[in-house]
């Protein structure tokens, strides 16, 4: 199942040649000597990306490797236009950044459902021999040919889109916590890396609303330097509204961990830290009320300027209380937002 999230793909696009011009000459019964009436040749097709939200993914495009327009038609007699050549279509998943695979350049991306752009344009068809016709060149037996289509090698990149990603270290329970809040299905082990792809869940909140949670392969120590797989996991981390930070109440410093994941998103990209934070401390069911108690005053104090929730995925513990920060994150700003 996992092997079915492809989240980049490289394909080679070229859009149509134009249709070259007619050169034709009128000649009819009683006409020998009609003059040119060649028409002009169609444009050929463009390429074109559409946004497409029942989309999720580009396993759909993981074996295609050209994506090729269809030429122009060429001018006829009587003036007549050919037809445009036929554009191609490239449907990708709201959240797809497509690229210049040479250059790095960014073509554009797609962001809403039926959002159209045109990556490639397909040539211009040919002028006909009617367009050369002057006072002293009256049978012109030329035309245009038509222009050439655009080629060029491009890259699409999905980055998630979602209302909450989650953020934390192999085994930090994230993909227990999407199963237990949403309908998800994550694969689910006691051992790291798990998750392998991010996982999407429909977070059902108060009075039927809801919000969208990614379950984010886990980040490792020096994932900003491309680490492990740092670099595929980090970017689908820039589109999610707000952060979930989650660490374990097993863990010997709460505090620190927090701190090395948010150091690999500064050195990622520093505007995630513009992202409204929450931070949860789970598997909480594990330590008595008075640890607990204990382990709660003690990373506030630490860290005063995230908002804190225990939880335990397990038994249901602060779940609600964890949604409620979320909800908040999500639609309002925290008092105090720390850097």
């Amino acid at each position: 199942m996992n092997s079915n999230f492809i989240d980049y793909v490289k394909i080679n696009c070229r859009s149509g040649k134009g249709g070259a011009g007619s050169s034709h000459l009128r000649r009819e019964k009683f006409i020998p000597k009609g003059g040119p009436d060649g028409g002009d040749g169609g444009r050929g097709g463009h390429v074109i990306v559409r946004g497409n939200r029942q989309l999720w993914t580009l396993l759909h495009l993981k074996y295609t490797r050209h994506v090729i327009a269809e030429a122009g038609k060429p001018g006829g007699r009587q003036q007549r236009t050919g037809g445009g050549g036929k554009d191609a279509w490239i449907e990708v998943p709201l959240g797809t950044v497509i690229k210049d695979a040479d250059t790095g350049e960014i073509k554009g991306e797609i962001v809403s459902h039926d959002q159209k752009m045109v990556l490639l344009h397909g040539g211009r068809g040919g002028q006909g021999n009617t367009h050369f016709k002057s006072s002293t060149r009256q049978t012109p037996r030329f035309a245009q040919p038509g222009e050439a289509g655009q080629e060029n090698n491009l890259i699409f990149e999905l980055k998630i889109l979602a209302d909450v990603g989650l953020v934390g270290f192999p085994n930090a329970g994230k993909s227990t916590l999407l199963s237990v809040v949403s309908a998800a299905k994550p694969v689910i082990a006691d051992y790291p890396f798990t998750t392998l792809v991010p996982n999407l869940g429909i977070v059902a909140y108060r009075d039927q609303q809801s919000f969208v949670m990614a379950d984010i392969p886990g980040i490792i120590e020096g994932a900003h330097k491309g680490k492990g797989l740092g670099h595929r996991f980090l970017r689908h981390i820039e589109r999610n509204s707000a952060l979930l930070f989650m660490v374990p109440a097993d863990n010997e410093n709460i505090e620190k961990e927090y701190l090395i994941l948010l150091h690999e998103l500064k050195e990622y990209n520093p505007e995630l830290l513009d992202k409204n934070k929450v931070l949860a401390i789970t598997k909480c069911d594990l330590l008595t009320d008075s640890d607990l108690t204990k382990l709660r005053k003690k990373v506030a104090k630490a860290l005063p300027d995230i908002p804190l929730s225990c939880i335990s995925s397990h038994t249901n513990m602060g779940l609600v209380e964890l949604k409620d920060l979320l909800w908040i994150a999500l639609n309002d700003k925290f008092d105090s937002e720390d850097d």
